[in-house]
């Protein structure tokens, strides 16, 4: 019943109803967006800040890292434009591709004169100075192919052999991967493996047949070869072997230490001058802890948490079953790697080389990550409903 105190809006013609659904469409979440532009950006500013030292050592200079970074950003900028301008739904037919282009790329790391070796582990391929991560557009591919699976007939995840394709898919991707080794991003995919599954609206019992022979095989795994079990070791009590396995933990932990609330200012951190192994790439966490303090870190995560949220926002919000799967994917990769990241930084998991992703150095990573949030924005703008930019 209309309310006589409230003057009654007149209704709208269908072309001007046309107009503001199409430029709410149109707009997307720009709260969102920002939110990603503002983490990498800031991401190209920590990179320098921790690599300046250890480049103009290694290279002769100090801005080796930060150009190869700042690269990556700009082409992480283009790769969001390309992601976000098309209709979303058509990403669909390159599920199955995706995956097997990624499955691909991971044999190839294996192929002598292809594959690339750093740190006892072969985990990029490259052609001269040209290298890529193969492992970073897997664990997409994998979404990709998951949601288009999952959206194709999604009543067959309520049996255990219509979960079978992804399952097997999941599981291939993550045997190449830890034959590079690379045991972390193996965990991260198995994770956005039975998190997509589990959001599919897949049974209790088909859940608990998957998660009881996963939680088998983590400690298989770290029993089956002696460097695991040497960094179990070293996170377990680090000042065991301060000179090796225990060394970049410990050196981690003085950069948050030396931190303390407010950090010892931009630019001005310890630890990066060949202290701390990997400064630039898996522990620069602990270099912004260190020069931003816990104040700088909590705003750091607030960040990422504001990305997170507006993320699986627009998924909850998707009008189709294919829009919430994919956006979900992407959003449960981005959270789970930084919440690994954070937590290997500070101590409360074993080390493991993974990424705290859009701010790491590593161009492939970075890239892809953005390429991986433009597909979310554009969800956003493609969704019937208006996208509200309200908290």
């Amino acid at each position: 019943m209309p309310n006589r105190f409230l003057p009654v809006r007149p209704p709208e013609s269908g072309r001007t109803a046309r107009g503001r659904e199409a430029q709410a469409k149109g707009r997307g979440d720009l709260l969102f967006l920002g939110a990603v532009i503002l983490l990498a950006a800031y991401g190209v500013v920590c990179v320098y800040s921790a690599s300046s030292y250890n480049a103009k050592t290694q290279y002769g200079d100090e801005f080796y890292f930060f150009r190869k970074q700042l690269l990556g950003f700009v082409l992480g900028l283009a790769a969001m434009v390309a992601a976000a301008l098309p209709d979303y739904r058509k990403f669909k037919k390159f599920g199955l591709p995706a995956v097997l282009v990624s499955l691909l790329l991971l044999a190839l790391v294996f192929v002598p004169g292809v594959g690339k070796s750093n740190y006892g582990a072969t985990r990029w391929i490259g052609f001269g100075s040209f290298t890529i991560q193969p492992s970073e557009l897997a664990k997409y591919g994998f979404v990709l192919f998951a949601a288009g699976y999952f959206a194709k007939d999604p009543a067959r995840m309520r049996t255990f052999r219509g979960i079978l394709p992804v399952l097997g898919m999941g599981l291939a991707v993550c045997a190449l991967v830890i034959a590079e080794p690379n045991m972390s991003v193996t965990m991260l995919i198995a994770a956005v493996t039975v998190g997509m599954i589990f959001l599919s609206g897949a049974s209790w019992k088909s859940l608990f047949a998957i998660a009881v022979p996963a939680l088998i095989a983590v400690p298989a795994l770290i029993f089956a070869e002696p460097y695991r079990l040497k960094r179990l070791s070293a996170f377990l009590d680090p000042w065991a072997s301060p000179k090796d396995e225990g060394y970049q933990l410990i050196q981690s932990l003085y950069a948050l230490a030396n931190g303390n609330l407010f950090g010892t200012g931009l630019f001005r951190s310890r630890q990066k001058y060949r202290f701390l192994p990997f400064s630039e790439s898996d522990f620069i966490l602990s270099v912004i802890a260190e020069e931003t303090g816990f104040f700088g870190v909590l705003l750091l995560f607030a960040l990422i948490g504001l990305i997170v949220w507006r993320g699986f926002r627009i998924a909850s919000e998707c009008d189709d079953f294919y829009g919430y799967m994919l956006v979900s994917g992407i959003m449960l990769a981005f959270a789970v790697q930084a919440s690994l990241n954070a937590l290997v930084v500070s101590g409360c998991i074993p080390p493991t080389g993974l990424p705290l992703p859009l701010v790491s150095a590593g161009n492939t990573s970075l890239i892809v990550t953005m390429a991986a949030m433009g597909a979310v924005y554009g969800v956003s703008r493609h969704n019937g409903r208006a996208f509200p930019h309200k908290m």
